[in-house]
């Protein structure tokens, strides 16, 4: 476990569209899908489209182990020789791990959210590191769009995520929120809840309220903790 503040993230779907770029400057590609790794918990690679408004699906793909570095703006190659067959990457349909509309589930069998995106770590990991999920009445309003941090191998299936109850409490409302919370979640360590259920998160976060879920279920989990 690494308690460092992590480096930028981004949205799954945001990365959509983002150009390949060989570290020699020629963009080869665009990002059309990303294929996620449910089981280790990280991008498994990319499909590819052309660059261009007429460009369609290319016949090659990105694997993760041919990226060079996942940046905010371009997604960084050696060269196009790191670009590999179609099937080199499994489909959208055909991956296995954490797709949208998967439930969010705690490990005391409430159903906390729904999956509307998942949250990646920029750099040369390329790990998942939180989803932006559609909330239940059981975090204190139904549908409220909310950032919950994972762990470092979040459990996951094709229709169902599973997370210890105590990190609801590390939950906040603003994808700028979430590097904090995840840094807070690391520094707590497994086991150990957040400040206060669905609570602030620390300064510089916005949380959601004081009701949220404790080990027991639903309520309050205790007083706030001073870091």
């Amino acid at each position: 476990m690494t308690s460092s503040v992590p480096a930028a993230l981004m949205a799954a779907g945001d990365l959509t569209k983002r150009p390949v770029v060989t570290l020699g400057g020629e963009a080869v590609a665009q990002v059309k899908d990303v294929v996620l790794d449910g089981a280790g918990g990280r991008i498994a690679g990319f499909t590819l489209a052309g660059r261009g408004l007429l460009s369609g699906p290319l016949r090659k793909s990105l694997p993760w182990a041919a990226v060079h570095a996942l940046g905010v703006d371009a997604v960084m190659i050696t060269s196009a020789e790191a670009l590999e067959d179609k099937s080199a990457v499994a489909s959208s349909e055909e991956a296995t791990g954490l797709v949208r509309g998967a439930r969010v589930l705690t490990d005391q069998g409430v159903q906390v959210g729904t999956v509307l995106d998942v949250v990646v770590e920029a750099g040369r990991e390329g790990r998942v590191v939180g989803v932006e999920m559609s909330s239940t009445e059981a975090l204190g309003r139904h549908e409220r769009t909310v950032f919950l941090p994972l762990g470092d191998r979040p459990a996951m299936t094709g229709d169902t995520l599973m997370v210890p109850a105590q990190d609801t409490g590390h939950a906040v409302e603003e994808l700028g929120d979430l590097a904090t919370a995840l840094w807070r979640k690391r520094l707590a360590g497994p086991g150990r809840p957040g400040t206060k259920g669905l609570g602030t998160t620390g300064p510089g976060t916005t949380g959601l309220g004081t009701t949220g879920l404790g080990t027991t279920g639903l309520g309050t989990t205790g007083e706030e903790r001073t870091s």
